[in-house]
């Protein structure tokens, strides 16, 4: 048998209580979880540019090496030609010769200046790569504590919020999959995950807009599922506005003297 309309409704109440619990303990983590991705992203980031820091220390090793070889070779020819000043014929081949020292030479002054100046990056290099080091370790640190304070947290609401996935299980099997299906996608799109309210003083529960008051008896009635034009909220009931009675004061009789 087809469930009426105000039992479908009850069930989108219940689900929906069920729902605002859970995001009540959710709410109880903050911003914990997010600050926790951040952390992690940053210092993803963090040990990416100690590894790009790390890559160019070895290049510039590599290229004092590769400068310190060609000196080595610069250093052979020098000895090549000095060797060949010995057995020159002329003056010609002689000052040739010795333009070729001068050039090898020169060369070689050029390289040991280029191996200075990477000496001296490698040691900026290193003196950055501390401090990034230090920075990460820093982070890593903020990301513990931020862990521990969101495990701690986790733990105390895991037995709750287990209890009401089950609840809430049990409570969606009850909402027919068409209805299910739009409550979860109203409830995706609103801020504070109310899909189902009641009109409040004759305006939604959800935006605050007024809700006329023949849609309202056609609420109170409960014939069919009826949403707010204004956010497309499903409005389960009316909450009538209780007026207390103000009682007259009495009035005390004055006293002539």
């Amino acid at each position: 048998m087809e469930n009426t309309v105000a039992k479908k409704l009850d069930s989108l109440v219940k689900l929906q209580s069920i729902d605002s619990e859970r995001d009540e303990l959710i709410k109880v983590r903050g911003a914990l979880p997010d600050e926790v991705m951040d952390l992690e992203d940053e210092i993803a980031g963090y040990q990416t540019r100690v590894e790009k820091q790390n890559q160019e220390l070895a290049d510039l090793e590599d290229n004092i090496n590769s400068n310190k070889a060609a000196i080595k070779d610069a250093e052979k020819l020098i000895k090549k030609y000095e060797e060949q000043q010995m057995n020159v014929r002329n003056n010609r081949e002689y000052d040739a010769i010795t333009k070729e020292v001068e050039l090898q030479q020169l060369e070689i002054q050029i390289l040991e200046k280029r191996i200075k100046e990477s000496y001296a990056k490698i040691d900026a290099k290193k003196e950055e790569i501390d401090q990034t080091k230090n920075t990460l370790s820093e982070r890593e640190k903020d990301l513990d504590s931020k862990k521990g304070e969101l495990e701690t947290i986790t733990k105390e609401s895991e037995s709750d919020e287990e209890k009401l996935l089950k609840e809430r299980e049990k409570a969606a099997k009850n909402v027919e999959e068409r209805l299910f299906k739009s409550y979860e996608k109203v409830r995706k799109n609103m801020r504070n995950g109310l899909a189902v309210v009641p009109v409040k003083r004759g305006a939604c529960g959800g935006c605050f807009n007024v809700v006329p008051p023949q849609q309202q008896a056609e609420i109170r009635e409960k014939k069919k599922i009826i949403v707010c034009e204004h956010c497309g909220r499903i409005l389960a009931d009316v909450e009538d506005e209780i007026v207390e009675e103000v009682k007259p004061k009495r009035r005390t009789k004055r006293t002539t003297k």
